[in-house]
C-alpha cells in the first residue's frame, strides 16, 4: 500500500498544481497538521530535479508563515485548540512543565524542531503560548525551515536518480527509517516536555 502511495506521488508530484499542495502542506504542517512536507517535497524534486531549489523555498516560505498560525493559536487560542492540537499528539499533560522554561532556549528549540523530525507544530504553538518574541521565532524558523529543506532539494537534485533507484529497491527499508524518524521526533519532544 505505501508502495502505491509513494508512486501515486511520484506521478503527482510533477502534476500542474502540485507546488500549490506543497505549498498547503508545509503551511498546515507548521500549525496543525501532521504529515511533513518532505512527503510531497521529495517526489517533487525526484520528477523536476531542475526546479529542486524552487519548491524548497516553496515550502521555506509556506512553512515560517504557518509558522505564525502555530504562534497565533498558541497566544489566542490556546485554551481552546491550542490545547486541543497538543492533546491529539499526546503533549497536553506535560506542557504546563515544559513551558516554564522554553522561552530561555526556546529558539535553539525552535531552530531543532525546526531542521529535526520534531514535530514542529508543538513548538510553534508553545512560542505563541509563552509569548516568545515573534522575531525570534521567525528568524529561528528561517534558518532551520530553509536548512532543512534546501539540504533535502540539494541532495535530490544532485543525488536525485540514484536515490530513486535506490528507494525503488529498498522501499521498505527507506519507509522503516523515515517512519522511525518521525516517531522519534514525537519521543524527542515528549523528553524534552
Amino acid at each position: 500500500m505505501l508502495k502505491k502511495l509513494y508512486d501515486w506521488m511520484l506521478e503527482k508530484a510533477g502534476h500542474r498544481h502540485a507546488t500549490k499542495w506543497l505549498a498547503g502542506f508545509s503551511f498546515t504542517e507548521s500549525s496543525f497538521f501532521p504529515i511533513p512536507p518532505d512527503v510531497l517535497l521529495a517526489p517533487m524534486c525526484l520528477a523536476k530535479p531542475e526546479k529542486s531549489f524552487w519548491y524548497a523555498l516553496i515550502c521555506t516560505i509556506a512553512s515560517v508563515t504557518g509558522a505564525l498560525l502555530g504562534y497565533a493559536i498558541g497566544f489566542f487560542l490556546f485554551e481552546t485548540i491550542g490545547i486541543a492540537i497538543l492533546d491529539f499528539y499526546g503533549m497536553g499533560d506535560k506542557f504546563d512543565a515544559f513551558a516554564q522554561n522554553f522561552n530561555e532556549q526556546g529558539w535553539i528549540v525552535v531552530l531543532l524542531a525546526g531542521f529535526t523530525p520534531l514535530p514542529f507544530k508543538v513548538i510553534t504553538i508553545a512560542a505563541g503560548s509563552t509569548a516568545m518574541p515573534l522575531y525570534v521565532l521567525i528568524f529561528a524558523a528561517i534558518i532551520a525551515r530553509s536548512a532543512r529543506f534546501f539540504l533535502v532539494a540539494g541532495l535530490l537534485r544532485f543525488f536525485g536518480p540514484p536515490m530513486k533507484d535506490w528507494i525503488d529497491k529498498n522501499f521498505a527499508l527507506a519507509t522503516t527509517v523515515g517512519g522511525i524518524l518521525f516517531v522519534g521526533g514525537f519521543v524527542a519532544v515528549k523528553w524534552l516536555i
